[in-house]
């Protein structure tokens, strides 16, 4: 337990080196260089982060602990197998970018135009910055992490609550660390009007999130989900800009508390019809391999009766949403030096897509101690037990394991 404690918190500083995060961490650092020369508003960001992320963190860790125990087979990131968390999770971050752009102002008190108080509501803001950066985190799964969770989610509940607790720790160590002790903050840039410049600039980043969410949507739900989506980012978008005109008080006499009801019913006209507008159907095709490469579709009954045939299977647990997944797809499985190793050695290359929920990938991924994806396994050609790649590949790793499976003939 202490072993998988430890690899949670490592796991969990290594996941904001992680490209799922980097746009929240921009949120992040900005919050911080905000307070560098103030202690105790430092502190109150950094509190206010750290109580987001573990909140977050055990509210997730709890669905998915109950999910498992009624009988339902998820992992880490469960939720974004569902169509609906990515709409919404879209809309969340568009109007994120929105805000850095300065399109309308959360958290802060609007005094008169050009006039921001950014102490009041500091604590607020930056426990919601916690919030949303646990859940954008969920698609990668870092070094030292996955073993975490596998053991977690094959332990009584009170221990895995305290495995994902140590994981939330590490994730928001950086930053609340830096936030506790000055001296830190003093190899920090001190604020200043560029600030404002760095604040607009970050809504880029944030703008490629929702940007990705919005594929990930086509591919699980398509081409209607994606326009209903598309629809209600424009709305939500309208209403930022009212939200924003009303707060800068644009309006003569009290017209801007029309323009927050106005805001208000927008939203609720968007977010309502979500559930029944938006599910599970055919994505968007797409090839992962060039054609050079065949493919199958993996399923435990198709691996079994393949296996021991002299022939070396490589299995891809894979899925739209998961960012290290895709990484991995470019810079390594789809490489000529891998392809080539895959014709070479006559490798059954299977597919395991848990872009929406497939219960057979989370039981096998629990059989492995696998928490989260990806994951890699490459089964001998004599038919022996299967080796666990690392989640993060190079085609030497890939390409040195299928032609040790592939010289294992029966």
């Amino acid at each position: 337990m202490l072993t998988a404690m430890l690899a949670a918190f490592i796991g969990g500083i290594i996941l904001n080196l992680m490209p799922c995060v980097f746009p929240v961490i921009s949120l992040k650092a900005l919050g911080l260089l905000r307070h560098t020369d103030n202690a105790a508003s430092a502190r109150r960001e950094g509190l206010g982060f750290l109580l987001g992320v573990v909140v977050t963190m055990m509210a997730l860790a709890g669905i998915l602990l109950a999910a498992r125990a009624g009988g339902a087979a998820v992992g880490w990131g469960f939720q974004l197998q569902s169509p609906l968390v990515i709409a919404l999770l879209s809309l969340v971050i568009l109007a994120a970018a929105l805000n850095l752009l300065g399109v309308f102002e959360v958290g802060l008190s609007v005094q008169r135009v050009g006039s921001v108080d950014v102490g009041r509501g500091a604590f607020t803001r930056s426990a919601l910055t916690g919030a949303l950066a646990i859940i954008v985190a969920t698609p990668c799964a870092a070094p030292f992490m996955a073993s975490a969770i596998g053991y977690a989610l094959v332990q009584p509940p009170a221990v895995a609550l305290v495995i994902f607790f140590a994981l939330a720790l590490g994730f928001a160590a950086p930053f609340t660390l830096v936030s506790l002790f000055p001296a830190l903050a003093k190899f920090l840039p001190r604020p200043g009007a560029w600030m404002d410049i760095l604040k607009r600039g970050l809504a880029f980043p944030m703008f490629g999130a929702y940007a990705w969410l919005v594929w990930v949507l086509a591919q699980q739900a398509g081409s209607a989900a994606l326009a209903t989506l598309l629809a209600a980012s424009v709305v939500v978008a309208f209403a930022g800009w009212l939200y924003g005109m009303a707060q800068h008080r644009h309006f003569a006499g009290k017209s801007h508390k029309v323009m927050y009801s106005v805001t208000a019913v927008l939203i609720i006209a968007v977010i309502a019809p979500l559930p029944s507008l938006i599910k599970p159907g055919t994505g968007l095709a797409g090839d992962r391999l060039t054609a050079e490469v065949s493919k199958a579709k993996w399923s435990p009954q198709a691996v079994e009766a393949q296996r021991g045939h002299g022939k070396a299977i490589f299995v891809d647990f894979t899925a739209s949403w998961c960012i290290t997944c895709q990484v991995n797809e470019k810079t390594s499985l789809s490489t000529q030096a891998v392809q080539d190793a895959l014709a070479k050695t006559g490798t059954l290359y299977m597919v395991a897509d848990s872009t929406k929920f497939n219960p057979d990938v989370d039981d096998t991924m629990s059989e492995f101690g696998q928490g989260g994806l990806p994951m890699y396994l490459v089964y001998p050609a004599d038919g022996g037990p299967p080796k666990v790649l690392p989640q993060v590949l190079t085609p030497s790793i890939v390409v040195n394991a299928l032609n040790q499976a592939a010289s294992k003939k029966a």
